[in-house]
């Protein structure tokens, strides 16, 4: 990986952990909170790509794990890995590579594929991965776990159109800034 790719990574990773600074919004019907990381997850599928945004989130839940209280509360170790919230924070990296990888294959150019990578990516392969996740590992009920997690589908809603119209802002102020550079490097 050369040396800007580990910055990046490194600087996504450190994104994610002072999203969890921001504190939770409890939800009295379901033990998972409303958080701001889900934003973390889109934009690093979205600036990064696949491979650079799932590097860098899996770096982030490798840290979870060790306990760096990262996660919005400041919680973190394996106890909230195996517990209702865990399946959410594992798919961190899945649906970073989903979301860049679709991002990829759809092309950056136009903001309703960039909605369409996240809401795949964001809510999709989250939501599937932690409600799966927290039926096995705490033997909840399947229906009624499925629909208590339709409190999150606003909120995502609102991130996925922040994080997609954010990565395209991105893509403009970087593009301009390679070429800026590209064309000094053809100059001198």
């Amino acid at each position: 990986m050369r040396l800007r790719a580990i910055i990046y990574t490194a600087l996504f990773t450190a994104f994610m952990a002072a999203l969890g600074v921001i504190p939770g919004i409890p939800l009295p019907f379901i033990p998972v909170p409303i958080t701001l990381q889900t934003l973390g997850v889109m934009l690093a599928g979205n600036v990064l790509g696949a491979r650079k945004g799932f590097m860098s989130l899996f770096l982030f839940v490798i840290l979870v794990a060790i306990g760096v209280p990262i996660l919005s509360g400041f919680r973190g170790g394996m106890g909230v890995l195996l517990g209702y919230s865990g399946g959410y924070v594992l798919s961190y990296p899945i649906a970073a590579f989903v979301i860049g990888g679709l991002s990829h294959i759809c092309g950056a150019k136009k903001i309703w594929k960039m909605i369409m990578a996240n809401v795949v990516g964001g809510i999709f392969v989250i939501y599937i991965c932690g409600i799966s996740y927290a039926v096995v590992m705490t033997q909840t009920e399947a229906i009624p776990f499925m629909l208590s997690n339709l409190a999150f589908l606003p909120g995502d809603l609102v991130k996925v159109m922040l994080s997609s119209w954010l990565a395209m802002r991105l893509y403009r102020i970087t593009s301009s800034i390679n070429y800026d550079i590209k064309e000094r490097k053809q100059a001198g």
